[in-house]
C-alpha cells in the first residue's frame, strides 16, 4: 500500500511540473519580448512569438484529449513533454524572430497535449474523496504559473539572458517525464476509434483564422482590408463547417451532445468568462504600475504577488470546499468576489495609493483560484472515464480561447481609448505632432525608463493620465463578461462532488 502511495506521489508531482512549465510559459515569455525582440529585431512581427504558440496549443488541446481517450494517456503526454522540451532548446537557440515564431508554434503542439492530459491522469489515478484537495493543488499550479511567470521571465531576462527564458524548461520537464514515464501505470485496455481528420483540419484553420485576425486587425492592417476580412471570412467557414463534421462523425473531436449537459455547459461558460477578466486584470495592472506609478518592470512583476497568493489560497479553499459544499454555491461565492475585484480596479487613477492595488490584486486572486480546481471537476461530474480526455481538453480549450479573446478585444479597446485621449490633450497644443510617434499608442515602450526620463515633467503628467483613464476605461468594459460569469455560476445545476458518476460506479461495485 505505501509502494502504491509513493508512485501515485511521483506520478503527481510530475503531472504538477509539467502543467508548472507549459502554463506558465506563455506569460514569461511575454515579460521577455523587449528584450528578444531588441537582441534580433523583427519588431514588425513579434506578435507572432506568442500567437503561433497559443494558436498551437488551443488546436491541440481537444485533439490530444480526444486521442488519449482512444489510445492511452500516457504515450501521449510523454509525446508532448518530448515536443515541448525540443522546441524550448530550440526557441533558445533561434537566430530571427521568423525562426523563433517557428519553434514556438512547435512548443505550442507539446503544450497543447500537457494540461488537458495532466487533470485527466490525475482523475485516473486518484480515488473521488481525495479529488477535491488535489484539485485544489492543480488550480494553485495553474493560478500560481499564470502570476509568477511575469516575475520570473523580468527576473531571468534582467540578470541572466533571455535564452533561459527557454532553458529554463528542460530541468522541470525532465524531471517531469522520468517520473511519469517510470511510476504512472495506466490500464492496457482503450476503445478502438475513428480518428477524425476532417474535424481536427477544419478546427485547427478556424482557430488560426480568428487568432490571426483578432491580433493584426486595427493593429497592422485596418479592419476593413483584404487580408483581414478573408481572415474572418475562412473563420467563419471553417467554423461552420466543423460544426457540421461533428455532428455527423461517430467519433468526434468535440462532442456537441455534451453541452446538453447543463452543469458541463455552464462549467465551460464559466471559464471563459472569467478568464476573459481575470487575464485584463494581469496584463494591464503591471502596466498600470510601470506606466502610471513609474515602477520598474520587475516592481511590476512583483505587483501581481498579492494576486497570486490570493489565487494559490481559493483554489485550494475551493478543491476543500468540494467535499462539503455544491459546486453550484462555491462558485457563486468566488465569482461574485471575482466581480468586486474588477469593480475596484476600474477606480484606478494616477493618484492611487499602491495598498489600494495590493487589494484590488488579492480580490481578484481570491475570486479566480476556485475556478482553476473547481470547474474541471464539475465538468466531469456526468461522465465516465472513457470521456475524461475529451472533456478536460474542451474545458482548458475553453478557457484558453476565454484568455485569448480576452487579451485581443480588451487590448484594441485600452490601445483606442489611450490614443484617443492623447489626441485630445495634445490637440492644438503645439505638441500635436507627438502623437504622430507610434511610441505613444505603446505604453511598455513610451514609458520605459530610460524613454520615460526624456519626457517633460509637464507632458509625462499628461500622457500617464492618459494611460491611466484608458486602463480603468478598459477595466469597465472586463466587468461584462463578469458580470455573464456570475449569471453563469448562478445558472449551474446543484451536484455535488459526492455525487459524480465515478463515486457512484464505485458505490455499485463495493455492492
Amino acid at each position: 500500500m505505501a509502494k502504491n502511495q509513493n508512485r501515485v506521489g511521483f506520478v503527481l508531482a510530475g503531472l504538477l511540473l509539467a502543467m508548472l512549465m507549459a502554463s506558465m510559459d506563455n506569460t514569461i515569455v511575454a515579460t521577455a519580448m523587449g528584450t528578444i525582440v531588441g537582441d534580433l529585431g523583427g519588431l514588425d512581427k513579434f506578435v507572432w512569438v506568442t500567437s503561433a504558440y497559443m494558436v498551437a496549443e488551443m488546436a491541440g488541446m481537444p485533439i490530444f484529449g480526444k486521442l488519449s481517450d482512444m489510445f492511452g494517456r500516457k504515450r501521449f503526454f510523454i509525446f508532448g513533454l518530448i515536443v515541448f522540451l525540443l522546441a524550448s532548446m530550440l526557441c533558445g537557440t533561434a537566430q530571427s524572430i521568423v525562426q523563433l515564431s517557428i519553434y514556438r508554434a512547435i512548443q505550442g503542439i507539446g503544450g497543447g497535449a500537457l494540461i488537458p492530459i495532466a487533470f485527466t491522469i490525475m482523475f485516473d489515478t486518484v480515488p473521488v474523496e481525495q479529488r477535491g484537495k488535489l484539485g485544489g493543488m492543480f488550480g494553485a499550479v495553474f493560478g500560481l504559473s499564470s502570476i509568477f511567470g511575469p516575475l520570473l521571465g523580468a527576473y531571468i531576462t534582467d540578470y541572466i539572458s533571455w535564452h533561459w527564458v527557454f532553458y529554463v524548461n528542460i530541468p522541470l520537464g525532465i524531471v517531469a517525464l522520468i517520473f511519469i514515464a517510470m511510476f504512472y501505470k495506466e490500464s492496457p485496455i482503450h476503445t478502438k476509434q475513428k480518428i477524425d481528420w476532417w474535424g481536427a483540419l477544419t478546427l485547427v484553420g478556424a482557430v488560426v483564422s480568428i487568432m490571426f485576425a483578432l491580433e493584426l486587425g486595427g493593429n497592422k492592417y485596418a479592419w476593413d482590408s483584404t487580408l483581414i476580412v478573408s481572415l474572418l471570412a475562412a473563420f467563419a467557414v471553417l467554423a461552420i463547417a466543423f460544426v457540421f463534421i461533428e455532428r455527423k462523425v461517430v467519433e468526434p473531436i468535440i462532442s456537441f451532445p455534451m453541452f446538453k449537459v447543463r452543469l458541463f455547459s455552464t462549467s465551460n461558460a464559466l471559464g471563459l468568462l472569467s478568464g476573459m477578466g481575470f487575464i485584463t486584470a494581469s496584463v494591464y495592472i503591471p502596466i498600470y504600475i510601470q506606466g502610471v506609478l513609474g515602477g520598474t518592470a520587475t516592481n511590476s512583476g512583483l505587483v501581481l504577488l498579492p494576486m497570486m497568493v490570493g489565487s494559490v489560497f481559493s483554489a485550494v479553499g475551493g478543491g476543500i470546499l468540494m467535499n462539503k459544499m455544491k459546486y453550484r454555491n462555491i462558485m457563486i461565492i468566488f465569482v461574485l468576489i471575482l466581480a468586486a475585484g474588477m469593480y475596484m480596479l476600474t477606480k484606478l487613477a494616477p493618484d492611487t495609493e499602491r495598498w489600494y492595488v495590493t487589494l484590488c490584486m488579492i480580490v481578484v486572486g481570491v475570486g479566480i483560484g476556485a475556478s482553476f480546481s473547481v470547474l474541471s471537476n464539475s465538468a466531469i461530474h456526468h461522465f465516465e472515464p472513457a470521456q475524461r480526455g475529451s472533456v478536460n481538453a474542451t474545458v482548458s480549450f475553453v478557457r484558453s480561447l476565454g484568455m485569448t479573446l480576452g487579451i485581443t478585444l480588451f487590448g484594441i479597446i485600452q490601445r483606442n481609448d489611450f490614443t484617443a485621449k492623447l489626441k485630445d490633450i495634445f490637440a492644438g497644443s503645439g505638441q500635436g505632432a507627438m502623437t504622430d510617434n507610434p511610441a505613444l499608442n505603446d505604453p511598455r515602450v513610451l514609458l520605459a525608463p530610460d524613454m520615460r526620463a526624456q519626457i517633460p515633467t509637464p507632458v509625462l503628467d499628461k500622457i500617464t493620465a492618459a494611460l491611466s483613464n484608458s486602463i480603468s476605461y478598459t477595466f469597465l468594459w472586463a466587468l461584462i463578461p463578469t458580470a455573464l460569469a456570475v449569471v453563469a455560476a448562478f445558472l449551474m445545476s446543484k451536484e455535488r462532488l459526492s455525487e459524480s458518476v465515478e463515486h457512484q460506479m464505485a458505490a455499485e461495485a463495493k455492492a
